[in-house]
């Protein structure tokens, strides 16, 4: 059975932004998130400040240029620049 995704709240949805383009975001899809954790867990992506993610994602929030990804842990979004996925640079966008 897959994981579960937690609801994010409509609401804190509505008032973050992208910190590097003040882009809107959007709740990642399931099958986005499939395809980045496939290049996670084949050593291929990497944060902004240049550590790769070793860790696969369970959720994640994505900017509305669709290029930024930001991980949510424990149902908290981690929304640092240099915590931020760059899908171009990961070779998804």
């Amino acid at each position: 059975m897959g994981k579960k995704f937690m609801a994010i709240d409509r609401k804190l949805l509505d008032v973050l932004c992208c910190p590097v383009t003040k882009q809107p975001i959007r709740s990642i899809k399931r099958n986005e998130l499939k395809t980045l954790n496939e290049r996670i867990s084949a050593g291929e992506v990497h944060y902004q400040d240049g550590n790769t993610v070793e860790i696969p994602l369970e959720e994640g929030l994505i900017t509305a240029n669709e290029e930024r990804v930001y991980r949510i842990d424990d149902g908290i979004p981690v929304m640092l620049e240099e915590r931020a996925i760059n899908l171009r640079a990961a070779g998804l966008k």
